[in-house]
């Protein structure tokens, strides 16, 4: 059974705005990545699965359960970390997400003892007694995760996790979740606008442009080799690139690369034979793998 299906989901404000338009689209156990632009119609997406919003039409199942419906039964599997900050300033990590556990259901020690598991597997156990408010923000964006673990959940729904973290922040943000998907068993839906961080943790992934769905798919069949070589040499770039210009070849430059198109069998030794012939320092010639910013490119570049 799929973890998410949507048919025909659709969502309007005021009548005016629309949010999501015709949503169809089925989520697998596992890392999932729901990416788009900002106002592309993600959060809207996350509260209609968690029961906080009803759709204006079509309909959604989380569980083969529908959260318009059976909205107890969906938050009891499903583990939510908001985008934006909600954490009380003048109480503990330990005494908040302990307090959350009791909402979920759990009795007062089991509460309190998972809110102690949940937050020595988000890495603030030796500072879980320390108010919230005094917090760094990469800490607070643990302490919200650690709350979505609490109670044990099937399912993870992660809103932009990794907003306000620096680059090491980020990056330990992304492995936390990288290691509950892979060693926990619980499945994971991160939704974000940073496409580079989607393409490192996630199996697979459901891009969405206006409220339509843009493409949904597994993550490695949106990032297979191209039709295109890479090359790039520590020096001589211009030299090498005229050199292909003579043999017929179209090199284009993306930064430190030469780009050529992969038309021919033979082209990947001729590149090496005019790299061996000007004595240059190569250090990479390889297939370039598409990128899922691809997908949100015009279409006049996104081939390149």
């Amino acid at each position: 059974m799929s973890l998410i299906e949507t048919q025909g989901l659709t969502k309007t404000y005021g009548g005016r705005v629309t949010a999501l338009h015709d949503l169809t689209v089925s989520v697998e156990p596992g890392i999932t990545g729901l990416v788009g632009a900002n106002g592309a119609g993600k959060s809207t997406f996350i509260k209609i699965m968690l029961g906080l919003i009803p759709p204006s039409a079509g309909q959604v199942r989380v569980f083969g359960l529908d959260p318009t419906i059976d909205t107890d039964k969906v938050r009891s599997r499903v583990g939510y970390m908001p985008e934006h900050d909600c954490l009380p300033p003048d109480v503990s990590a330990a005494e908040f997400v302990t307090h959350l556990g009791r909402i979920s259901g759990l009795p007062r020690t089991a509460a309190r003892e998972r809110a102690s598991e949940a937050l020595r597997h988000a890495g603030l156990y030796e500072e879980r007694y320390r108010q919230i408010g005094g917090y760094s923000t990469g800490m607070k964006q643990r302490v919200k995760l650690a709350q979505a673990l609490v109670h044990d959940p099937d399912l993870l729904l992660l809103d932009e996790p990794t907003n306000g973290l620096d680059p090491a922040g980020r990056d330990a943000m992304l492995a936390l979740i990288h290691r509950i998907g892979n060693e926990f068993g619980i499945s994971v839906v991160v939704c974000s606008h940073l496409l580079g961080e989607i393409e490192r943790i996630c199996d697979s992934l459901v891009a969405i442009e206006g409220g339509r769905l843009l493409r949904a798919d597994r993550i490695s069949s949106m990032t297979e080799a191209s039709d295109v070589l890479a090359v790039e040499v520590a020096e001589g770039t211009d030299e090498l690139a005229a050199a292909l210009v003579e043999l017929g070849m179209t090199p284009q430059v993306d930064g430190r690369l030469l780009l050529v198109a992969l038309d021919h069998e033979d082209t990947y030794d001729r590149i090496l034979r005019v790299v061996a012939d000007l004595d240059l320092p190569l250090h990479r010639l390889d297939q370039r793998r598409h990128r899922v910013a691809e997908l949100f490119a015009p279409r006049e570049t996104a081939d390149v």
